[in-house]
Order: C-alpha cells, then sequence, then structure tokens
C-alpha cells in the first residue's frame, strides 16, 4: 500500500514519458501532480488515464487566475474529469469562483499563496507589499480559507504558523519545495526535508526532480516513503 502524503510531479515533457515514468514507479506512488509544463503535451488526457485506468489519485496544477466568471467556467469543465486537486491563486474572488466551478464535485481548490521559487526580492520586483515572506503567506492562506479554500499550497517553512490558524482546522496544507538531505534544489527557494514538511503540518509534500531525474526513480520514491514513515 503506497502513502499518498508523497505526491510525484510529472515534469517531463509529455504524457507518453509521464505513463512510462508512472508505470517505472508502480505501487510505489499513488498520488500524482501534473501540472502547465505538460498541458500542451497531453497532461489531462495522462490525468483521466492515470485516474481511470491505473486507480491514481491526481493533483492538476494549474494555478488558475482570472476574473471570477472564466475562473468558474475552467474549473466547472475541469470538475469532470474526477480529479482529486486542483490549484488556483489564492486571490480570494479566484477561490470563491472556484468554489462554485467545482460545486457538486469532490475536487478539491487549493489555493497556491506565495510560490516556494520567489523570495523577498522577487516579491519586491512584483511589487507585492512589504513585509515578511512568511507573514505574507499566513495572511493569504487566512483568506483563501475565509474564501472557501479546501487547503493551500505553501511552502514548509510556513506549514507551522499556517497550520496554527484557526481557519486551517480541517484544511489542507500541501507544500512543494521538498527535497531530501543531499538533493539539489533548484529553482526552490524555501525548502524543507519530506520528514521536516511533514512534521510542521504539510498534509501531502510534492516531490519532483528528486524522483523522476533520479537514476532509479522508483528507488527514490521508497527511501522518501521511508523517511516518512
Amino acid at each position: 500500500m503506497s502513502d499518498d502524503r508523497l505526491i510525484v510531479a510529472l515534469d517531463v515533457p509529455n504524457a507518453l514519458e509521464g505513463l512510462q515514468l508512472a508505470e517505472r514507479l508502480g505501487d510505489a506512488v499513488s498520488f500524482y501532480k501534473i501540472g502547465l509544463g505538460m498541458l500542451t503535451g497531453g497532461g489531462l488526457a495522462l490525468a483521466n488515464e492515470l485516474k481511470q485506468e491505473h486507480g491514481k489519485r491526481i493533483f492538476l496544477d494549474m494555478k488558475l487566475f482570472d476574473i471570477g466568471a472564466t475562473v468558474e467556467a475552467a474549473v466547472r469543465g475541469l470538475a469532470q474529469y474526477d480529479l482529486d486537486f486542483l490549484t488556483v491563486h489564492g486571490d480570494p474572488h479566484v477561490v470563491r469562483a472556484a468554489k462554485k466551478g467545482a460545486a457538486g464535485k469532490d475536487l478539491k481548490i487549493l489555493a497556491v499563496t506565495i510560490l516556494t521559487s520567489l523570495d523577498r526580492a522577487d516579491l519586491d520586483a512584483c511589487l507585492m507589499p512589504p513585509g515578511d515572506v512568511a507573514d505574507l503567506v499566513v495572511t493569504r492562506a487566512a483568506r483563501a480559507f475565509e474564501a472557501g479554500a479546501d487547503g493551500v499550497i505553501a511552502s514548509p517553512q510556513e506549514a507551522a504558523l499556517i497550520r496554527a490558524l484557526p481557519e486551517a482546522a480541517g484544511r489542507l496544507i500541501v507544500t512543494p519545495g521538498v527535497r531530501p538531505d543531499g538533493a539539489a534544489l533548484g529553482d526552490q527557494k524555501r525548502v524543507a526535508t519530506p520528514k521536516g514538511a511533514i512534521a510542521a503540518g504539510a498534509d501531502h509534500i510534492v516531490v519532483g526532480r528528486p524522483v523522476w531525474q533520479a537514476e532509479d526513480p522508483r528507488a527514490a520514491a521508497l527511501a522518501i516513503r521511508a523517511e516518512l514513515a
């Protein structure tokens, strides 16, 4: 039985490579993330195949952002695939629209707080309000929960602060930016180990390159599961 706290990001170019990787991983992984990078490479078809034919859980990482009516329509269309998680930006109007679009489905709407590849200098360049990054993440998480989000996306470094929010009771915290000891950070700036992220309050961790770039992806996934256990 696999541990669905581990979500493996299928950040490969197309659905064929994604399916081949999933077949190599086998029962070592039960939950996959499919993001924008594979959208034009058959990502939705792969999501549907992994869900319906292989019994996997699917996190569709689209990070939707638009006017409310457009977000609602997009989510309503995506919800027909019977997937598990979908990301939208954490702005309250986006979250409210996404929840309307997902009405009647089991699709969980996860709100992105601040991307784990960004630090304070990046936020300054984006004209984000001044202040500590962690404080901004927690504020955005609280507002997303108030707008109805089923969970949030945040770095492991903010997971404990978010878990302490009264609004976080019964909500999900999913953490990208997770790197096993010794793994390259890549473009991630706010990171933690798998065990550290779960200990901080995360329900699920997302790991991509340390698994799919490994010489033996299945062994890499099993090592992360062993660390979580």
